[in-house]
């Protein structure tokens, strides 16, 4: 049986709100206390984990991380409660629509087609 993956992204309206990237990001900073360090963590600019959050932000009613000035470390950056509400249901979530999604779509795929398969976004000689 062919091996399925899946990756969930939210969208609140036209605006990606939440996907594995955001998720990640919001508990490097749960972690790590630091946006830069969740930043680098994942081998991304700090310019990125900011816009990342900052649009993450903007989608929720109530911010996912808030920016703390100061303190013995010079601030940083912290995981609001609603932040908190994001990251605990979501792995729970993605394996078990993972294990529904397998159970779909494994037994029709070619083990192989997806193994090998490239995934082309325009055909061959399009210009």
């Amino acid at each position: 049986m062919a091996r399925v993956t899946l990756q969930i992204r939210i969208h609140f309206d036209e605006m990606l709100a939440i996907g594995p990237g955001r998720i990640q990001l919001l508990e490097g900073v749960q972690f790590n206390g630091s946006l830069s360090q969740a930043a680098r963590d994942m081998d991304m600019s700090y310019r990125r984990a900011w816009l990342l959050m900052q649009s993450l932000n903007e989608s929720l009613g109530t911010p996912a991380s808030v920016p703390v000035r100061g303190g013995r470390r010079g601030g940083g950056t912290t995981v609001t409660p609603a932040g908190h509400a994001l990251i605990r249901p979501y792995p729970a979530m993605e394996a078990k629509l993972t294990r529904s999604i397998s159970r779909q779509f494994a037994r029709v795929a070619r083990p192989d087609a997806i193994s090998n398969s490239k995934v082309r976004t325009r055909p061959t000689g399009a210009k």
